[in-house]
């Protein structure tokens, strides 16, 4: 295979850099690429993706950029073949393989999701309902999300080299914020493949996404306080760079995800022979192969009731002994190649260390012969130590490769304090069917790690597993794992957004957030507002409707019809001695009820259907001989697809004294 020169993307060019380095293949050792980036200009590279890029994605709303977010995993998929071809290189399988390239498209596609159905079709984020600040609501604050006028500097670790580029991009990218990448050098030639399948997509504004295939130089030295660092590597690297001079001057965000000696546990339940005991077994045989144990959610420890610690033994040495390792491009292999010699030699020098430390191998050998001349294999290998509580290393070293080690533990409150003292993790594991244990095992874990899966024989084959990070829940841990988070669905979009409280009229905010909020002024519509497109609506458009009058025989036939027979609203002198009412009043869902035959458009589209109510408040009782009228008001509207949209209206019910009744938001689908 040809030695392949990497190009860094600098202010839209592709460039090549100085003080090339070879990149070896895992699989053999020859060499695959070169890489560097000496010569760049740095912090031009930061000033371009400032002005340029961030400028042309601010103009975006949040759904031109989810639909953006999603042709970008489009493009990637259409061409995944290419990448793995690359990916063999890497050391992993193509299983492996469908973790990083089709697992990094899909978190595009679940934050392009997100971002439709959870994001306004705005520019501005709202955060929290409206604060009134003043008896008459003339002047209220608002909560409100904007991107970051700055530039975010991704550096990810050389293990999952699409993905880990990918579930930074994606909630940066939503967020309007533009990002400089730089893959660590060992897989930055997979990594400089898809991202230059993302660029030759033409989908992304000049300026939106750069990258560095090298050292980042004097990069650090350019930021500031609007800038973001998310980091993903060892404790060691994110120390350094979190005490840079500019990080701390300009008090630069920085994310990180970095070491993390995750475990898993064996329930005092789950005895050999248990379902869940065979799933344990699997569990952690999975996480010790798949991408040669070089994971950041990896389970490291695994302890189980000292009873069962020998019936552990036997049965994890056995499956382990299964594994085929070899080429990654063999049919028959089950676990590739670490990624480099040197990586094979720090894991087999941390396997030492624990040696040392009193643990002793009980299956593997981390000095068998290489099943390629020249490539980076190590088998599966496994130790035991009997007294987790005599060392810390077992607690504290990390072998980042396929190694666990099994310990026991007496009992919960023991399991919980070992867990814990591995001083955070991104990811904590318990197979049990016991509730009481997962009470007890999550109430005393949960604060030292970032994620927690309790697995049974209910939930197992639905699982999605103990080491995969998921867009939609957050990825890092406290202490040791970086004290950071990552993805979680919006929760990670708003790391790139500074939150600010505004202060105003309600108008004023309406304009600001480009929604309608109450109090607001509001354009009445002669036209029903069920008539119109989507593309017809304005936010702020009533549409107010006639009265109803609500009568005894009104609330005693909804009674008998639906079975809602409640004091209030059946017994006058139980609801007259309550301290709420002052006799029988209407049911709530009645006054749904009513509500939307008052403004409810019977004949066919533009509305298609009612997609939801949100946010609903009862607030001043209705009773008999009390009459309510409805204004419904566009709140906000957002493109779903070709054929249809989202309506959030707001619905506002009133009394004949104009007093507010009942609020909710109502959801439509709507012909765009």
């Amino acid at each position: 295979m040809k030695t392949q020169q990497l190009l860094n993307y600098d202010r839209d060019r592709w460039i090549a850099g100085d003080g090339l380095v070879e990149i070896p293949s895992a699989i053999d050792g020859t060499a695959v690429a070169t890489t560097g980036s000496g010569g760049l200009d740095f912090g031009a590279m930061l000033s371009h993706a400032r002005e340029i890029g961030g400028a042309a994605l601010r103009k975006m709303t949040f759904h031109e950029r989810a639909r953006m977010i999603k042709a970008l995993g489009l493009a990637l998929m259409a061409r995944k073949e290419e990448l793995y071809e690359l990916n063999y290189l890497t050391g992993a399988t193509r299983k492996d393989g469908w973790i990083d390239i089709e697992g990094g498209a899909g978190t595009l596609f679940s934050f392009s999701s997100k971002g439709r159905r959870e994001l306004p079709d705005a520019h501005v984020l709202l955060d929290g309902p409206l604060e009134g600040l003043s008896k008459n609501g003339s002047f209220v604050g608002q909560h409100i999300y904007t991107p970051l006028q700055g530039a975010a500097v991704h550096i990810n670790a050389f293990n999952f080299p699409v993905w880990g580029m990918l579930e930074k991009l994606a909630p940066t990218l939503l967020a309007g914020v533009p990002a400089i990448v730089k893959p660590a050098s060992a897989t930055a030639y997979l990594a400089e493949a898809a991202f230059r399948i993302m660029i030759e997509a033409n989908v992304l504004p000049a300026g939106a996404i750069q990258l560095i295939v090298g050292g980042v130089g004097d990069l650090f030295d350019h930021l500031t306080g609007q800038d973001i660092v998310s980091f993903t590597g060892s404790a060691h690297t994110a120390l350094k760079l979190r005490t840079h001079p500019a990080v701390i001057r300009e008090s630069v965000r920085f994310i990180a995800e970095q070491d993390s000696l995750n475990a898993s546990l064996l329930g005092p339940d789950a005895a050999p022979g248990t379902p869940e005991f065979d799933l344990f077994i699997k569990e952690v045989a999975t996480e010790m192969t798949v991408k040669a144990g070089q994971k950041c959610t990896a389970i490291r420890r695994a302890m189980a009731p000292a009873q069962y610690l020998d019936a552990v033994e036997r049965a994890l040495a056995e499956r382990l002994s299964r594994t085929k390792v070899g080429d990654p491009r063999a049919e028959d292999t089950r676990m590739g190649a670490l990624v480099s010699i040197s990586q094979r030699d720090d894991v087999r020098a941390r396997i030492a260390e624990l040696q040392s430390a009193g643990a002793r191998i009980v299956a593997g050998d981390p000095d068998a012969e290489p099943p390629v001349r020249g490539g980076a294999f190590l088998p599966p290998v496994l130790l035991r130590t009997d007294d987790p509580w005599g060392t810390s290393a077992v607690h504290d070293c990390e072998p980042f490769g396929p190694v666990s080690t099994i310990m026991p533990y007496s009992d919960m409150e023991d399991a919980v304090a070992l867990a814990n003292r591995g001083k955070g993790s991104l990811v904590l594991s318990l197979f049990t069917h016991s509730p009481q244990a997962a009470h007890d095992f999550v109430a005393g874990a949960a604060a030292y790690h970032g994620r927690m899966l309790v697995i049974d024989r209910t939930n197992a084959a639905e699982s999605t597993g103990h080491g995969s990070p998921l867009p939609v829940l957050v990825h890092g841990g406290p202490g040791r794992a970086g004290g950071s988070e990552e993805m979680g669905g919006v929760r990670g979009v708003k790391h790139y957004m500074q939150r600010t409280a505004i202060q105003s009229s309600p108008a004023m905010i309406s304009a600001i957030t480009e929604q309608y909020v109450p109090g607001a002024p509001k354009r009445i519509i002669e036209t029903h507002p069920f008539r119109l497109k989507m593309s017809e609506l304005h936010i702020g458009d009533t549409w107010k409707t006639a009265s109803r009058t609500v009568s005894l025989q009104d609330i005693e036939h909804f009674a008998e019809f639906t079975g809602d027979k409640f004091y209030a609203h059946m017994d006058e002198e139980a609801a007259k001695a309550s301290p709420i009412f002052e006799g029988r009043v209407a049911h709530g869902y009645l006054l749904l009820s009513f509500a939307a035959g008052l403004f409810v458009d019977p004949d066919p589209g533009p509305v298609l259907a009612n997609t939801g109510l949100e946010n609903l408040r009862f607030l001043t009782p209705v009773y008999p001989g009390d009459s309510i009228r409805v204004e419904l008001t566009v709140r906000s509207k957002s493109i779903k697809s070709e054929e249809t949209g989202q309506v959030r209206w707001a619905v506002e019910v009133y009394n004949q004294k104009d007093e507010l009744v009942a609020s909710y938001d109502l959801l439509t689908e709507n012909e765009p």
